[in-house]
């Protein structure tokens, strides 16, 4: 995947579950996101605006992983430090 080009993400967190975030490709475009996750983190508050294309590296997820699913789903879930797997979240 080129990566050179302009990636920007909208970043979220949800009122519900604490140190858990969503990523998305367009900015509150929650479509492509499942409802069980909406549900579970319930109302979501915007935190942050990135180009991911311009960054190495991120502090909590890897941002090879990111890019990826941000590809392919439209989305990514980052979960607090410790847990592992996404089914977790729902």
């Amino acid at each position: 995947m080129n990566y050179n080009v302009p990636m920007n993400t909208w970043i979220y967190k949800g009122s519900r579950k604490a140190d858990t975030y969503v990523y998305l490709t367009a900015e509150d475009d929650f479509s492509r996101v499942p409802e069980a996750i909406l549900n579970l983190m319930g109302e979501m508050q915007f935190v942050l605006e990135v180009d991911l294309a311009k960054r190495k590296k991120l502090a909590q997820a890897d941002i090879d992983t990111v890019k990826d699913s941000l590809q392919s789903q439209g989305f990514y879930i980052q979960l607090p430090p410790g847990d592992k797997e996404p089914e977790k979240v729902c």
